[in-house]
């Protein structure tokens, strides 16, 4: 299924073409694929290229792995989750190497995570960035180390059939995408004040 953004400016493809379904394909990834998305993320920029993530991941053949990935899911994502070909758990390092607290590692994580999308979509795929999973399963099931905190989980797949998905699902899946509009979020001079480029 395609759903481009319906974007009041023209914006690249890529960015027009990334959207968050829940209607998987039953179609691998080939690794080589794999490869190349978190190759992307590789390349995200950091606070002092500390680069403070790190992705858990597990392809639905690799069945121990994905069942535990999947089982760090709140139920409502895992129904859906489970068709598709990946799954991921997006980690950030809390601390700087210097033992400072790094409070831009999330941010840098989530950075990572949108080159990884927009990468994703360039080799035809979809991803579906979750915050509905259980971080405490997920250290526990994987081992994650201290300092090191658990943030979101991704689906990654090529697109599905709204068709196969339970009714509210797909109704949601077919409805228009929405956003707030620029003159909304972006601002000039003081907060509030919207900003000329963005007034419409």
């Amino acid at each position: 299924m395609h759903k481009p953004a319906p974007a009041d400016a023209a914006i690249h493809d890529l960015i027009r073409n990334r959207w968050s379904p829940r209607a998987f394909s039953d179609k691998p990834i080939p690794p080589d694929v794999l490869r190349k998305i978190f190759e992307a993320a590789r390349w995200a920029p950091s606070s002092n290229n500390e680069q403070p993530w790190a992705f858990l991941v597990a392809t639905r053949d690799d069945h121990e792995n994905f069942g535990k990935t999947l089982g760090t899911l709140v139920e409502f994502n895992a129904g859906w989750a489970r068709h598709a070909a990946a799954l991921a758990i997006a980690v950030s390092k809390l601390h700087f190497a210097n033992g400072n607290p790094n409070r831009n590692a999330q941010y840098d994580t989530g950075a990572a995570s949108v080159l990884l999308t927009l990468e994703a979509v360039a080799q035809g795929l979809v991803t579906h960035q979750m915050a509905g999973f259980d971080p405490q399963t997920a250290k526990q099931t994987f081992g994650i180390p201290e300092g090191w905190e658990p943030i979101a989980a991704i689906a990654i797949g090529y697109p599905g059939d709204p068709n196969s998905l339970p009714d509210k699902l797909r109704e949601r899946e077919l409805a228009p995408r929405t956003r707030k509009p620029v003159k909304d979020f972006v601002m000039m001079g003081r907060w509030g004040h919207t900003a000329t480029f963005a007034a419409k």
